[in-house]
């Protein structure tokens, strides 16, 4: 398939380049470094949204779907973004959040004035039942004074839209062929799989009411109407992703099989919550990599073995950075951040950048609760207090899992707002004096992605080969094996800031060296954080 070789590069408009000084990043600024995304060698953008919104959920509250919110800029500077994309070979995935819409959105607020057209686009209700909303609380909201309730699985801000309504999917549909229009040819569907919920809504209290309305057969019916009706007629050049909440390999399966018709690749999380004390995500432990490998190896397998299509990716706007999570990352931030890329650059699927990872970015060291803007933070820091953390505790947590740690500004150089803003920047900056692209262009990390996103376009293994899991009993390397016709490609990472001794078949010992990120490999052991290829 053509995205099979193709690299995604994700930027937080927000947070990637101001050009106005008004200290939020905006559509100019993507533009203007599209030259630096070409040298890295990525093929497309994903953006987050950048829609009008009261940004409750940092722009994931939509309040018109087909405009530009002032803040990112024009109509004039969208155009000029998109055609200077496609003289650079990048092409654009836009976010389609299209599970819930803003309350401030025109259609809830018709709803809310008593229309009854509009009240059936919305999930309206006499008794709200047990479900927990994503953000904390119940998922049910009162709906103006009319005794009724509506829901809500996201921020109270944003309510969950009714897709089994057909002027619904009508709406829906336009606006993903509004932005084709636009010449767009990549769209991330934002928590796809919630968009299903039955007629009669029951009482679940189990994970929180989650069973009730994730993954229910009726959305593969929606995603087949929805290809059919739109992306789906740009054939080979359309791309798109599913964001997975809670998801299954068997119903990832059916998203992503080329036969059915429904979406490019999915995302799905389970590798993320690894570090969850159990199952909660604001805890802080040291991560489980027997649990994060068996899930590496489930879900490579059984995708390969079903011709499901895995989006891989180890960062993103809504998770800390992956270098502080399973790296040590005050010794070997390089090697670390080099290893983590090649274990999923050259398995099995379509590898996606969040900005700032081809430098090695990490956390910012915040120093108070303050520091933090995202919802999801400062709520999370309440609860911890209230369930009988100290103050000191529940930072550390919160210092740990919060989603802004991702969405500091780009680090673009040691000048005082980090060549990010002339003015006050929205978050708070992290590392930048010591880590940013001036620095980092011709260092080890970038060179490394670069290498990694070229060998994707030549090597018909790794953009095309199968998956099986390999060295399945070590408990400190993550290995698998890749197969092209009579080509063998075996990756070993060490996860582990110690040397590792292994054992290769005389068949890889004799192979070729296809990347690593040492000099060094005499095939008897993986030094800290070493990553190496082995072709056959």
């Amino acid at each position: 398939m053509s995205f099979h070789n193709k690299v995604i590069y994700q930027i937080y408009p927000k947070s990637f380049l101001d050009t106005t000084g008004t200290g939020i990043g905006d559509l100019r600024g993507v533009s203007q470094k599209l030259p630096y995304l070409a040298d890295l060698g990525v093929d497309m953008v994903w953006l987050n949204p950048f829609y009008p919104s009261p940004q409750k959920d940092s722009g994931y509250d939509i309040s018109d779907y087909k405009g530009i919110d002032p803040r990112f800029g024009t109509w004039a500077d969208f155009d000029e973004m998109v055609s200077k994309g496609k003289s650079h070979g990048i092409e654009f995935m836009l976010d389609m959040v299209l599970n819930h819409v803003s309350i401030e959105h025109e259609w809830f607020q018709k709803a809310l004035a008593g229309d009854k057209y509009y009240q059936d686009y919305f999930i309206i209700r006499d008794e709200p039942t047990d479900w927990q909303s994503k953000f904390g609380g119940n998922a049910w909201a009162p709906f103006g004074n009319t005794g009724k309730y509506y829901l809500h699985l996201y921020d109270v801000s944003q309510a969950d839209l009714n897709w089994r309504n057909e002027n619904v999917q009508r709406e829906l549909i336009d606006v993903v062929n509004f932005w084709r229009n636009k010449g767009i040819s990549g769209f991330r569907f934002d928590v796809i799989n919630v968009i299903g919920k039955d007629e009669e809504l029951k009482n679940n209290s189990q994970n929180e009411g989650k069973p009730e309305y994730t993954d229910k057969p009726i959305v593969h019916d929606y995603l087949q109407m929805l290809n059919a009706a739109s992306f789906g007629k740009d054939g080979e050049n359309s791309v798109t992703v599913g964001e997975m909440s809670s998801t299954t390999i068997e119903n990832s399966v059916l998203y992503t099989q080329p036969e059915r018709h429904e979406l490019s690749m999915v995302f799905n999380f389970h590798h993320l919550k690894v570090d969850y004390e159990e199952g909660q995500k604001w805890t802080k432990v040291p991560f489980d990599f027997e649990k994060l490998k068996n899930l590496f190896h489930e879900w490579g397998e059984k995708m390969s073995e079903a011709d499901g299509w895995n989006a891989l990716f180890w960062n993103n706007h809504d998770q800390p950075r992956a270098l502080n999570r399973f790296v040590d990352v005050e010794n070997y931030r390089v090697k670390g951040a080099t290893m983590l890329a090649a274990s999923i650059h050259l398995s099995r699927g379509t590898p996606f950048i969040y900005m700032g990872e081809e430098i090695g970015m990490v956390d910012p060291d915040f120093v108070s609760i303050e520091d933090y803007v995202d919802v999801e933070a400062t709520n999370a820091y309440e609860r911890l207090l209230q369930s009988g953390k100290t103050k000191a505790e529940a930072f550390d947590i919160v210092k740990a899992k919060a989603r802004d740690n991702s969405r500091t500004p780009m680090q673009w150089d040691d000048s005082a707002q980090a060549g990010f803003t002339s003015g006050v920047p929205w978050l708070k900056l992290g590392s930048h004096r010591a880590i940013n692209v001036k620095a980092e262009k011709n260092g080890e990390i970038f060179n490394f992605y670069k290498k990694l996103i070229r060998l994707r376009k030549t090597e018909k293994i790794i953009s095309e080969g199968t998956y099986h899991a390999a060295l399945i009993d070590s408990p400190e390397i993550y290995a698998f094996e890749r197969s092209y016709g009579e080509q063998r490609l075996l990756v070993l990472n060490n996860f582990t800031d110690k040397a590792v001794s292994l054992e290769l078949s005389s068949d890889y010992a004799n192979g070729k060296v296809l990347i690593s990120n040492y000099k060094d490999f005499d095939g008897t052991k993986l030094q800290a954080y070493q990553t190496v290829a082995i072709l056959r």
